[in-house]
């Protein structure tokens, strides 16, 4: 069983697609075993409550200096003793002697084509504004591996999705949630969970 955690800044879109996901057995072989934000007001953290999966806030500004906050986040993740930790618009960096111990055992999803829009300063609604305003036909979203740039970890799953006329930033944004993130970040934990991805280098060989 995969001990799955995950770390969440804002609504918990995507922690809700995983949670229905596990419910209705598009997830397998998993266990959602908590959830950790940086913000106490997420409502990301009512969705875990609602549906039984402990919940903790741990915030930068609780903390006399990032290395104390970082030094504690990595307690708290660590209680949990996951086998993945899911970065589900997670807008802390992640601290480095994190993303070492737990090497490619650390997914995000990010709502672009990586490399496209990707790397410091996209996340949010700032990927779709700088889609719209560059014409682009089709955007999307990808799962991939954490290592410590920003965005640049070995790609697991990529889904396009079409911009259509008169999208604004905020109808493409919840296009792509619907049609590619709330698809493919389940898909990725399925394969995760069930022994279908290795990484060789900076790619991954996935097996469906």
């Amino acid at each position: 069983m995969l001990r799955v955690l995950s770390m969440v800044s804002g609504g918990g879109t995507n922690l809700q697609a995983i949670i229905d996901s596990v419910k209705n057995g598009m997830i397998t072989n998993t266990e959602l075993v908590g959830v950790i934000s940086n913000n106490k007001n997420a409502y990301a953290l009512t969705r875990a409550k609602e549906n039984g999966i402990d919940a903790k806030c741990i915030s930068p500004k609780d903390y006399e200096s990032r290395e104390v906050f970082n030094q504690e986040l990595l307690k708290a993740v660590d209680a949990y003793e996951p086998d993945l930790i899911v970065l589900a618009g997670y807008l802390v960096v992640i601290p480095p002697e994190m993303i070492k111990k737990y090497k490619n055992r650390i997914i995000n999803i990010h709502p672009s084509l990586i490399p496209s829009f990707c790397g410091t300063g996209y996340y949010g609604l700032k990927v779709h504004e700088a889609a719209l305003a560059r014409g682009v036909k089709v955007v999307g979203a990808t799962v991939h591996f954490v290592d410590e740039g920003t965005d640049t970890g070995p790609i697991i799953l990529q889904k396009a999705v079409e911009v259509q006329n008169g999208d604004t930033p905020e109808v493409l944004q919840r296009r792509v949630m619907e049609q590619a993130e709330w698809k493919i970040l389940p898909r990725a934990i399925d394969l995760i969970a069930n022994g279908k991805v290795e990484v060789e280098g900076h790619r991954t060989i996935v097996t469906e």
